[in-house]
Order: C-alpha cells, then structure tokens, then sequence
C-alpha cells in the first residue's frame, strides 16, 4: 500500500477520534431536547484541565506513575466538563435562558477559562508540556501494534483512547436504543409534556443527559492535547475549531451514535485532504487554496441537512423538542 495512504489514514483516525468524543456527547445532550452550541468551550475544558492535572503531578511527584497520570487527568477533564455541563443546564432547564445564547456563552467562557489558567502554566513560554503522560496516552497496544505487518500499522496504532471512543458509540447506541433509560430520554426529547405526564422526570433527564454528555465531549479535548497535540499547551484556537466540526458531526450522522464512526473518520480523512492528495494521487492543491479543501467536511455536512431535510424520515431528524425550554405550566 502506497506509504502516503498509509500516513493518511494515520492521521485521519486520531483526528476522527477527537470529534467523536465531541459529537457523542452532544448526541445524548440533544436527544433531551437540549442544544448546546458550547461543546467547543467544554472541550477545551476537557484539555485544560486534563492537561494541567497531569502536568502538575508530574513536576510534584519524585517518581511520577504513568497509570496515575492517566487516572488524574481523565477524572479532571471529565469533571471539569461535567461542570461546564451543570453550568449550561442550570441556565437552560432551572432559568428556561435561550439554549442558543447559553452555549454560545459557554464556548467563551470554556476558552477564556483555560487560556485564562494557561497562562500561568506556560509562564511566559509559548507552550508547555506533560511528556510521561503523552507517552502513556500514546502507547500502542502490546503484540497487536507489531506483529501483523500492514494491518498492525493500519489498525492497531493508536493509543488506547481510539478504542475507547468506538466502544463509546456502541454503548451510546444500545443505551439510546436498547434500554428503558434510552426510551424515556428520547420521549424527552421529542415530547416532554407527555413523558411529564407519564412520570418521567423531565428535569432530571435533561440534567443528567447534558452533564454526561459534557463529560464526554471533554474527554475529546483530552485526547487532543494529551495525545494527538503530543503532551503539548498552547493557546492556540484549534480546539474550538474541532468543537464546531464535532457539532457538524451530530447533523451529518443524523443523531445515531454508530454513524459517527465511520463519519468521524471520513471527516478525519477529508479535513487532511490538502496534504496527502497531491502524493496520494497526483494532484496539486495550491498553498492557497487549502483554507478551501479544509471546507469540504463542512460542504459534506450542508449537503446531507439539505439531503435530510429534503426525504423527511423521521428517524433522520432531530428531537422535536430541540433548542426549546420546556414550561410545565403549559402542559
């Protein structure tokens, strides 16, 4: 297989994997009926506070431990996300606050926080680093990263993260689909007045649907910094740049958890496009046009809302609740 193919697809799979963590999340938050446009801003939660968790135990700690390193940063990413979570639905399901204005206020507040902290961890430098905890993240697996040649190098090179967000789609999946928790969650979504009146506890699963759904989400700011960004800080933008296509993400794989697996990736692939199609195929692309190959995930994503919107099936659309605060007193 041609090398370049190879190191496409090598960087198309850690990418892909950033967004999924982003996109599942925010498929259990909108299934509640809940729209939160600040998953860029609770990525970057996610990364920070993993980051700085595990950047600080390794400059504290005589002989800091890779498995703790691990441990510490994924509690904090998930839990400081989970609190941005909190924050947006105590605005949004408590104070009945616009969700589009909240989460794009929750994005400012997810970036300005971190980059707020950052700075006295990079102390006037440029960016600063975690090296164990980048070396425990993106360690491959034993035996299988090595001993079967080109499906070794294809498959399995990846640190564990990569797995962990499959296994994630497919327990999103059976718990949506499968599970009388799923049942109730999308009659949320789609009805709240009547699941109220059936006794499910509307707030409740709003709460609990967006706080996990933040944590989640987090966990893909995480694996951006601690292992695709190599260990690496820096305030940069590009966290909330793989916000805002995880969010395409949830539309292009028409709120089904399984899509967004083979969508993550084929958004991976196409967001890389610029670099490896010349050597791939043969095609040039111009240094100035690449800021318009980067679009194609976005066009793709345009083309099948109109696509969707279009054949109208209703498991192809989005909870009919979507983006609007429930006033039980209207029941």
């Amino acid at each position: 297989m041609n090398s370049s193919l190879i190191a496409w697809i090598l960087r198309a799979i850690p990418f892909g994997t950033i967004i999924m963590f982003g996109s599942m999340g925010e498929i259990m938050t909108e299934k509640s009926g809940n729209l939160n446009l600040g998953v860029p801003g609770i990525m970057y939660l996610g990364g920070f506070a993993g980051f700085s968790s595990a950047y600080l135990y390794e400059r504290s700690a005589a002989a800091p431990n890779g498995l703790v390193c691990v441990i510490l940063s994924l509690f904090c990413a998930i839990a400081a996300s989970m609190v941005g979570g909190l924050i947006y639905s105590f605005l949004t399901v408590t104070l009945r606050a616009n969700q589009n204005v909240s989460g794009l206020a929750l994005t400012t507040f997810g970036m300005g926080v971190a980059n707020f902290f950052g700075v006295f961890l990079l102390n006037g430098a440029s960016y600063t680093a975690a090296p164990l905890a980048y070396a425990t993240y993106s360690k491959k697996i034993p035996v299988l990263s090595t001993n079967f040649g080109l499906i070794s190098q294809i498959f399995f090179n990846y640190g564990f993260l990569v797995y962990v967000a499959i296994v994630v789609a497919v327990i999103v999946h059976i718990v949506l689909n499968h599970t009388r928790v799923g049942l109730n969650l999308r009659a949320v979504g789609e009805n709240p007045a009547t699941a109220d009146a059936a006794g499910i506890n509307v707030t409740k699963y709003k709460y609990l649907a967006t706080c996990i759904g933040a944590g989640l989400s987090g966990i893909g700011g995480l694996y951006y910094v601690l292992d695709y960004n190599q260990g690496i800080w820096a305030t940069t933008g590009q966290i909330e740049a793989l916000g805002w296509l995880a969010l395409s993400l949830v539309i292009f794989t028409t709120w089904k958890p399984l899509n967004a697996i083979w969508g993550a990736y084929l958004f991976g692939t196409l967001y890389w496009l610029y670099q490896f199609l010349p050597s791939v195929i043969g095609i040039r692309v111009s240094s100035s046009v690449t800021d318009l190959v980067q679009m194609v995930p976005y066009v793709v994503t345009m083309i099948v809302l109109i696509a969707v919107s279009f054949r109208k099936k209703k498991e192809n659309q989005p909870p009919e609740s979507l983006g609007l605060s429930y006033f039980r007193e209207d029941r």
